[in-house]
């Protein structure tokens, strides 16, 4: 079996929970994309079977190609204005609250024109989310996209690039960001910790901390140099560690070794 998120369901559901346990003695392995998944395997089954880390891939052969320039001009965005970006479908548990925190308590410090794109599906949030994001002055600077089909152009029109969810797997838009040479900050939640080298590729920070979030973004907007550094070095790690052929070669060397061939 495999499990692609933290077991934070298993509360909300119940019956997951059982079901789940009444399986997992019933499976040759286990896999998690994260560490943090393979953890709670590991305590679920009590040691009794297998666990395996398989970490998410992605597609990382070829250059950069997205054209971040049109999607600054199809949203008016000036060339020299400060970018943010967040990929992640508008849910409670996406950090998007906090996120306009960090903003609002940092605003004074960015420079006249600065924006943050949000991309992502709406759950039913988006008009609390707006209104709060007014409520915080900051309403003006936030550009809600919704679901796009772009999304490696709204990536490459960027400067920065967020994570501020409380509960992750292993997420692919964190690596997506840093295959797009962007530096990020991440919250600690789930895998993001293994994607992203805190003081190397982007910053970490706690979940649940605006405070925190706010000042490792102002971190990177202050220092031009850095960022640029960070994110050569998030591309080079996911072509390094999380492609697709990474990936593809560990799910075939565990069905192998479940049906006991020489790879």
């Amino acid at each position: 079996m495999s499990r692609r998120s933290l077991n934070f369901y298993q509360t909300k559901s119940p019956i997951y929970r059982k079901l789940e346990y009444f399986l997992h003695p019933r499976m040759d392995f286990l896999v998690g994309n994260s560490l943090a998944v393979t953890g709670e395997l590991e305590d679920e089954s009590r040691g009794k079977i297998p666990v395996r880390l398989i970490y998410n891939g992605i597609n990382s052969a070829g250059p950069l190609v997205a054209d971040g320039d049109r999607i600054r001009r199809e949203l008016e965005l000036d060339s020299s204005a400060l970018v943010f970006v967040i990929v992640a479908n508008l849910i409670p548990y996406k950090g998007h609250e906090d996120l306009l925190l960090a903003l609002a308590r940092i605003r004074q410090q960015l420079p006249e024109r600065w924006y943050l794109l949000c991309v992502g599906r709406d759950d039913g949030i988006l008009q609390s989310l707006r209104h709060r994001a007014q409520t915080l002055g900051i309403g003006d600077n936030v550009l809600w996209l919704g679901s796009r089909m772009d999304v490696a152009a709204c990536l490459a029109a960027a400067d920065i690039a967020i994570s501020a969810s409380h509960e992750e797997g292993f997420s692919n838009a964190v690596l997506e960001a840093m295959l797009a040479e962007l530096p990020l900050v991440v919250t600690d939640a789930g895998g993001n910790s293994e994607a992203v080298v805190d003081g190397v590729t982007g910053y970490v920070v706690p979940a649940h901390a605006p405070h925190e979030l706010g000042a490792a973004l102002l971190k990177l907007v202050l220092d031009a140099a850095r960022r640029g550094e960070m994110g050569a070095r998030g591309r080079q790690r996911v072509i390094d560690q999380f492609s697709m052929t990474a990936c593809l070669n560990a799910y075939e060397a565990l069905y192998a070794d479940a049906i006991g061939l020489q790879v």
